[in-house]
């Protein structure tokens, strides 16, 4: 018998650290190898770390929450044989900026025979096995696993696992949804609630408020609300969805929008920055690379569709399509999640009337997406009904003045009221 020590894998060109946000194994665990013991977070990217090697659990080197070093010792395996270097492991993942915590050193930990495999577990859907359940436990599964429970209206609490430590896997779900699932115990009657949740933040959430906190600490925001006419627009779009080919995603606001951006910051350049406001120096990119502020199962990400100059209006709505995919399922690459120099948050029908975005540190404009309702509109002899949408734009008052705001917005309202100029070159 030997011990085997896993360290912390190199996850990316440059990242010294991660933070780890899951695990799938605990001291005593048997493992196998290729099974995933962990998963770690840098930036916004989740990498999941495999064991190298057949054994038995003996240690973890950290809690979930803590910032890891590459190279550190991550957890502590018994095999068969001689004990062996950690294996690293490279992947595309986006660096991290929290402090690194100091790694505990290994304790001495004594040998302990495996313990037998339990046999294989039976999907339940019974109630009971709901109960059984611990409710604060999280069920472990893959984010696509997730994503198709979440859309049939399924909580995974609900099914138990046959994969490796009682992972959820597609098979599992497919047999719980061909059985019919069955929904929680409901509660009947008025009772009163005492119990408070502890919700530790960490990972995506962690990120988003750190990314939040930077945001509205350093940049001065200015929010410029217009109102815009799209009859015209939402016209062209359904005849342009109407009569589109069968391999053109359907159209929706957002690539018409991306399309306008185009066309006013090749007249205002200097909303497509970034501010370097450490060595204040501020970036103008000739690329247009837009960052689409996007929900996900585990929070907000901003994939980014790279080079919009480039691409033709089919072209931005298919990339915007395939990265919204890619981020909802959590399999964005670092790429896709990095490099904006200007972000749309759009929130779709629930848009509401106005919003003040926060900007995308280190960029200095961020546009904003209301919903379209229809009202009535003077037009000089008579109300009419209109489809209006709000666009809610914020900027960074210390290097854009508020008539450059104005004067930017004004001008992707004359494009959308009149979505021809979209399409008109030169």
């Amino acid at each position: 018998m030997g011990e085997f020590i896993l360290k912390m894998p190199d996850v990316g060109e440059g990242v010294a650290e991660a933070e780890l946000v899951e695990w799938h194994v605990k001291p005593g665990d048997p493992v196998r190898e290729d099974m995933v013991l962990a998963a770690v977070m840098t930036d916004k990217a989740t990498v999941e770390i495999p064991s190298p090697v057949t054994g038995t659990v003996l240690w973890l080197g950290a809690e979930i929450g803590d910032t890891v070093a590459v190279k550190a010792p991550l957890v502590r395996i018994e095999v068969s044989g001689d004990g062996a270097a950690a294996t690293e492991i490279v992947t595309t993942a986006v660096p991290a900026e929290p402090v690194v915590k100091e790694q505990a050193p290994v304790p001495e930990v004594k040998k302990a025979a495996p313990p037998k495999p339990e046999p294989k577990a039976v999907v339940e859907t019974t109630v009971a096995a709901y109960e059984a359940r611990e409710p604060s436990k999280k069920p472990l599964a893959s984010p696509a696993v997730r994503l198709r429970a979440k859309d049939s209206g399924v909580d995974l609490r609900q099914i138990t696992g046959t994969g490796p430590v009682g992972r959820i896997t597609h098979e599992d779900l497919d047999l719980f949804l061909s059985r019919g699932a069955q929904p929680a115990p409901a509660i009947t009657g008025l009772v009163r609630k005492t119990a408070v949740e502890e919700i530790k933040v960490i990972g995506l959430r962690r990120r988003i408020a750190e990314k939040m906190t930077l945001s509205t600490s350093r940049i001065p925001h200015i929010t410029y609300v217009e109102e815009m006419d799209m009859t015209a627009l939402e016209d062209l779009r359904a005849m342009m969805n109407r009569d589109r080919k069968p391999d053109q995603p359907k159209l929706t606001v957002l690539p018409f929008l991306m399309r306008a951006l185009v066309k006013t910051i090749a007249e205002q350049p200097g909303v497509n920055a970034t501010f370097d406001d450490g060595a204040g120096v501020i970036h103008r990119h000739a690329a247009v690379h837009i960052g689409i502020a996007t929900q996900t199962p585990a929070g907000l990400t901003v994939p980014v569709v790279r080079h919009a100059e480039a691409r033709g209006i089919w072209d931005c709505a298919a990339e915007l399509n395939r990265l919204a995919d890619a981020a909802r399922t959590g399999t964005a690459t670092r790429d896709e999640l990095t490099g904006s120099t200007i972000t749309i948050s759009s929130l779709g029908a629930l848009g509401g009337i106005a919003s003040t975005p926060v900007i995308n540190h280190p960029e200095v404009a961020i546009v904003g997406v209301n919903k379209i309702a229809i009202r009535p509109v003077w037009d000089g002899t008579q109300f009419v009904p209109r489809k209006i949408m709000n666009l809610s734009s914020s900027f960074d008052h210390r290097v854009i003045d508020g008539w450059d705001a104005a004067t930017f917005v004004q001008r992707l309202k004359t494009l959308l009221e009149t979505p021809a100029l979209i399409f008109v070159e030169g």
